[in-house]
């Protein structure tokens, strides 16, 4: 019997696209917060119809990623401190449970990638690059906790990244930072040396410290 081959829904896949697009550009800071939105932009932006455009930003607000008020209006949250004190309580708890699962899978070649990774982070705080320093300060920490092999954990840490997304680069803008952050150098010293509570301990300060400015 031929095997009928499964039909894919066109407006599914539109809406997958669109969705993962607008969710890095959230996370990455590539929208400031307060960032008016329309579903007819978002379509026109990324050639999709407004079914998907309107699927995909009813995920988003669901994940905090975005605001709708009741007349419809979409834009990226504007978080109070006290959001932000939470949003960073919640950071201070996960991530460094996350980095101590990660420590004895630390390889040689995961401490290097690190380190590459970090060296990106600093070329963009060189260049004043905000979008550049989240992205890439993001891409330290989830390196070093995908291998905590806790996907559950990570997946509630890249729900927090991704309400902080916009206020992470106001902050980030606002600083114009001239080093990279100095506890990515004290993680990846206590990762080389096996130290577990330096590793705790410089990863709930790295994680924490940033956010004080604005929250404070």
């Amino acid at each position: 019997m031929p095997i009928t081959p499964r039909l894919t829904d066109p407006n599914a896949a539109a809406h997958e696209r669109l969705y993962r697009s607008l969710r890095q550009q959230v996370m990455h800071g590539e929208v400031t917060p307060g960032q008016p939105m329309t579903l007819r932009g978002l379509a026109r932006d990324f050639g999709v119809s407004m079914t998907p455009a309107r699927e995909a930003v009813r995920r988003l607000v669901a994940e905090g990623a975005l605001t709708i008020s009741s007349s419809g209006r979409v834009s990226t949250p504007e978080l109070s401190p006290e959001r932000i004190e939470e949003l960073a309580s919640i950071r201070a708890l996960l991530e460094p449970e996350l980095a101590a699962r990660a420590l004895p899978r630390a390889h040689f070649a995961l401490i290097e990638r690190l380190a590459a990774i970090n060296a990106l982070n600093a070329e963009a705080v060189l260049r004043q690059d905000a979008v550049a320093y989240v992205r890439t300060n993001l891409e330290f920490h989830r390196t070093l906790y995908l291998r905590a092999q806790a996907p559950a954990m990570l997946a509630m840490c890249e729900t927090v990244w991704l309400q902080l997304g916009p206020t992470m680069r106001a902050l980030y803008s606002r600083l114009r930072r001239k080093e990279p952050p100095q506890y990515h150098r004290t993680i990846l010293a206590a990762l080389r040396a096996g130290d577990e509570p330096g590793l705790r301990l410089a990863v709930r300060t790295d994680v924490t410290q940033g956010l004080r400015h604005l929250a404070g």
